[in-house]
């Protein structure tokens, strides 16, 4: 996650700019930069490593002169916290600028073949092969604009960029690949602002538009005009800026919930960012710090969480026994403690956890300590009574979740789960660097995977004016699917008040196939996975029963959807990283139910957002 700024007007640029910043900086604190354009071409670039204010000391009262600027705060996903993998990044001449937020999948097939015809690099980052490419096509004749649509067209993966060229003083171009977060483009007097979330932007503008994937904005002092995906220019109507913090932080989305379920791509790379590196293929977890006796002394690991954390801990006890090799249960913090469990110095016992603050989970993580075992929390909330009773903690960093019931929590969660078993895989011999690479190159691609899967929402929305009235659901899974049966199902109950269970597919024959009728919608999530033909042959059930069939599929399985009365396409996905796509319409399906049923979806009755009393 990191904080994007830029300013287009007639002030002096770098005030603003690090002003924007530090209402970012939740966004991203291990290194920063700004660059500022004078009108005459000059260009002064400032950053270095560290928060935000360590830039501000190295500027101190010098000033940079001019009145277009960016400037960016950092969360490393490639390269080390250092002043040289700072953005911005500029090409070989110093001539293009650029600041991203994001992921090049492909950088380093880009980046070899920008070595070949010339271009020299300075940094570790994938970023740096931005302005190179948009350098590629200055020589061709394009302008900044061009340049831009062009090169993004040859990036992979969720990217967020902003360019300025000295050639062009007083324009930015900000661009939108697939799913990296927000582009605001904030419209004051005078001015022109761009940024990557609304708070940046609260002094400022007075309208606002948000870039949807693939649109790029030209920006002037004057205004901004833009271009659609396909390179053909769109209208865009400024809307008013949501006034005050709150109203601001939920954008122009009418609840919390909508907003967090469409920031997952973001929340995924948040997670990421700063803990992995895919050339070399590293995992660092500074903040769970353990010796090599330490790993190598784990025989088995245990995961205890609560709710949607629990069904999280059940996915990632999978992701510790396959890519880490180590024995993996996963318990309900609640009833754990009573159990007298048998751990000692041998286990390790990881606490899922959002706010930190869950009675259940920190009575848990308490008996484990007091029995030996060494304890690491996976939490979003730095600071919290649960960093402070483990022994180390694997950040979530998804921002702030306002909304009780938790979606974007969840992948973060998930995301943290896997690098912790790849971290600890490495350690262990389990994973060569080879097998690491490829496991965090897919890590890599769940933020472009899930901003498709988030595509869906229509779809879901359609289902739910259908559903609307039901008042059971089933939800099936097997495998890696199994939990994420049971959090499709948590959420509907949460928000829309109905009732609704999830269940192992293959347990339906023990007990559930008896409430299937003409009146009960059963969600089947069948990707294309090992599970596969068998889930196909739960859906054969559930119809012989005169059972709806809502069916979570793999995008193009035309065989599922003939079988169910509804489908549902997310896209293919790794499969121990499926569950971060799968769980995405089934968010949105009980959102819209919710919303078709006047629920208060943000603050559901009976619900709280922390459970600190047992």
């Amino acid at each position: 996650m990191c904080g994007i700024m830029g300013y287009a007007g007639r002030e002096p640029a770098a005030p603003i700019v690090l002003d924007g910043l530090s209402r970012l900086e939740y966004r991203g604190y291990d290194s920063a930069g700004l660059a500022v354009l004078t009108d005459d071409g000059e260009l002064t670039i400032k950053k270095g490593a560290g928060k935000l204010a360590r830039l501000k000391e190295c500027i101190g009262d010098q000033i940079p002169a001019g009145t277009t600027g960016i400037g960016h705060t950092r969360w490393a996903t490639h390269g080390k916290a250092t002043e040289t993998n700072a953005h911005p990044h500029t090409d070989s001449k110093g001539d293009v600028t650029v600041i991203h937020n994001g992921i090049v999948e492909n950088y380093l097939e880009l980046r070899k073949e920008l070595v070949a015809a010339g271009h020299h690099f300075r940094s570790e980052t994938d970023t740096e092969v931005i302005p190179h490419l948009i350098e590629e096509e200055v020589k061709k004749g394009h302008d900044l604009t061009a340049a831009v649509c062009h090169a993004i067209a040859r990036i992979h993966g969720a990217a967020a960029i902003v360019a300025m060229r000295r050639a062009e003083p007083g324009v930015l171009v900000a661009a939108r690949v697939a799913n990296a977060g927000g582009v605001v483009i904030g419209y004051g007097e005078d001015a022109i602002y761009v940024a990557s979330d609304l708070p940046a932007l609260i002094p400022y503008a007075r309208k606002v538009v948000f870039l949807a994937d693939g649109e790029v904005a030209r920006v002037t002092k004057d205004g901004a005009t833009y271009l659609g995906a396909d390179g053909k220019p769109v209208q865009k109507t400024p809307q008013a800026m949501p006034e005050g913090p709150l109203a601001a932080g939920k954008g122009l989305y009418k609840h919390f919930m909508a907003k967090e379920i469409a920031e997952q791509p973001e929340s995924v790379l948040n997670t990421m960012s700063g803990v992995f590196t895919i050339d070399p293929p590293e995992v660092e977890l500074p903040d769970a710090p353990m010796t090599d006796e330490e790993v190598a002394a784990i025989k088995r690991v245990v995961l205890v969480g609560m709710g949607t954390s629990f069904h999280a801990a059940l996915i990632g006890r999978t992701y510790l026994e396959r890519l880490a090799g180590i024995a993996a249960e996963a318990d309900n913090a609640s009833e754990y403690r009573y159990r007298e469990p048998l751990i000692d110095s041998s286990v390790l016992v990881v606490a899922v956890l959002q706010s930190g603050e869950t009675v259940d989970t920190l009575a848990a993580m308490h008996e484990a300590r007091e029995r030996g075992a060494r304890v690491i929390a996976v939490c979003n909330t730095p600071g919290s009574q649960a960093t402070r009773v483990a022994h180390g903690t694997v950040f979530t960093r998804c921002g702030p979740e306002i909304a009780v019931a938790s979606t974007k929590t969840f992948v973060g969660s998930l995301a943290a789960l896997y690098l912790l078993a790849c971290h600890l895989g490495a350690r262990r011999g389990v994973l060569t660097p080879a097998e690491l690479a490829s496991r965090l190159g897919e890590l890599a691609r769940m933020p472009q995977l899930i901003g498709r899967a988030i595509r869906t929402e229509a779809a879901c929305e359609r289902i739910a004016n259908r559903f609307r009235a039901a008042q059971h659901f089933l939800f099936l899974g097997r495998g890696m699917q199994f939990p994420v049966a049971m959090e499709g199902a948590l959420k509907l109950k949460e928000v829309s008040y109905i009732h609704a269970e999830g269940y192992a597919a293959g347990e339906m024959k023990h007990g559930p196939i008896a409430l299937i009728d003409e009146a009960m919608p059963v969600v089947a999530l069948v990707p294309k996975d090992t599970h596969y033909a068998k889930m196909l042959n739960n859906v054969e059930e559930v119809r012989a029963r005169d059972g709806l069939v809502i069916a979570i599929a793999t995008e193009g399985d035309e065989v599922a959807a003939s079988k169910a009365h509804e489908v549902v396409y997310v896209p293919e996905a790794p499969a121990l990283l499926a569950p971060m796509v799968t769980v995405v319409p089934l968010q949105y399906l009980a959102y819209h139910i919710a919303l078709r049923r006047g629920a208060d979806i943000d603050q559901p009755r009976n619900l709280a957002k922390t459970v600190t009393v047992e």
